[in-house]
């Protein structure tokens, strides 16, 4: 239950206190601890579980020459804990996970089949973290890039044995488990067909997008529940304290497409806005929050082995990485946990050389790319344009950092969390 407005955000945060807060005001928990406090230490209250879609140690790699150069480290890099985490599924046909199966291993601790939002290899629904957490009391939320109904957001709140049913997925949140902050795109399917809302159906950079739902005007659904309904910034940052259910766009935040083809990354409200005002507004909750960030950006545009627009998303997901490090720096109870879904693209990050290019279409090279600061430069391999079977590190900090050291599956996730969500 929302009780108060929180207003630590107006504070400011000097990136070199932020750095310290770092060293001593974390104090991880052991594992025989679960989510209990030992003796002045802190226990965990609120969890920021971050998803970088798509996104692994060589996307991290190619971001941090970037944007911080050969000495220097992004913000998702300064978390004072690392490990790793496979991304297996339960599959009879690949051994190579998709979103949906990687993001229902982390909600629920069980491995599944692709496409599968939050069941088991039967079909059967099981329990989910968003649920469990609301549940116990918590304030919950979803901040993504992607339609707010996608496999990663969709998995922590919803069950279905379909990723592609989102309107269906759309009213379980509203029915059953009933995040309180909802920002992303994917108005579409919230819309029945001919009811085109604040975003115009066949727009031209995207003819094929267009309201679709089967399962009503579920906006409208939302706002009789108590849901206030926005789509601009201004909007946004207007709403009142309580529910919010935010749809900037008909379904990604972006086009993705290949370099030069259509291919936009400028969504109408910033990841890192979006995880600002949900922390807000979460944080007025006394028994604590979950709040799932996803940016979807990285998955999508190295699908299309576009090496500009990956970086780009990178960044801004970086970003918001940076607002949740200074929120959980200012609340020693805040666990944050950045790691990625799976592996897209096979990128490399190589020395430029005319006579190593490797081939064409999906092994053609990227850039060449300027490493921060310096003279060099670097160029991104694309092997393919799917997933690939790598592991993604984890990065965290806060209380019961510490679990995520080593190598681990990826349901090691749901392990880590649901102890502390659910009670």
């Amino acid at each position: 239950m929302f009780v108060r407005a929180v207003r630590w955000l107006a504070a400011p945060v000097v990136a070199g206190a932020v750095a310290a807060a770092g060293l001593t005001l974390v104090n991880p928990l052991s594992q025989a601890g679960a989510g209990a406090p030992e003796k002045g230490r802190p226990g965990v209250r609120n969890v920021i579980f971050i998803n970088g879609d798509g996104m692994a140690a060589a996307h991290r790699e190619a971001a941090r020459l970037y944007y911080a150069g050969m000495d220097g480290q992004l913000t998702m890099d300064k978390l004072p804990v690392s490990g790793q985490l496979t991304t297996s599924p339960d599959d009879p046909e690949s051994a190579i996970t998709d979103s949906a199966a990687g993001a229902s291993a982390w909600a629920t601790g069980v491995r599944t089949y692709n496409g599968a939002i939050s069941v088991d290899t039967d079909g059967n629904p099981l329990p989910i973290l968003g649920a469990q957490a609301k549940a116990a009391g918590k304030a919950t939320g979803l901040v993504t890039t992607a339609q707010v109904t996608d496999a990663s957001p969709a998995a922590f709140f919803s069950n279905s044995v379909d990723r592609a049913a989102q309107d269906d997925i759309a009213r379980q949140y509203l029915e059953k488990s009933k995040p309180d902050i909802i920002l992303g795109g994917g108005e579409d399917w919230w819309l029945p067909a001919g009811t085109p809302g604040a975003y115009p159906d066949q727009p031209a950079e995207d003819p094929t997008e267009g309201s679709r739902s089967t399962q009503g005007n579920l906006i409208a659904q939302a706002q009789a529940a108590g849901y206030q309904y926005v789509s601009t910034p201004a909007q946004l940052a207007a709403a009142r304290s309580g529910k919010v259910l935010g749809l900037f766009a008909n379904q990604e935040m972006f086009q993705q497409r290949a370099e030069g083809q259509g291919d936009i990354y400028d969504p109408v409200v910033s990841l890192a806005t979006m995880t600002r005002e949900a922390l807000k507004r979460l944080s007025g909750d006394r028994d604590g929050f979950f709040l799932m960030v996803e940016e979807e950006g990285v998955d999508e545009f190295a699908h299309r082995n576009n090496g500009i627009r990956t970086l780009q998303t990178m960044g801004e997901l970086d970003k918001a990485v940076a607002v949740a490090r200074a929120y959980a720096a200012n609340h020693r109870d805040t666990l944050v946990v950045v790691t990625g879904d799976h592996e897209t693209g096979g990128l490399a990050v190589e020395d430029v050389d005319a006579e190593d290019e490797s081939g064409s279409g999906a092994s053609v090279e990227d850039g060449p790319f300027a490493v921060q600061g310096s003279s060099f430069q670097f160029v991104i391999d694309w092997t393919t344009t799917g997933h690939t079977g790598q592991d993604v590190p984890v990065t965290a900090f806060g209380p019961l950092a510490e679990r995520f050291t080593g190598k681990h599956p990826n349901t090691h996730v749901y392990d880590v969390l649901e102890p502390v969500l659910t009670r």
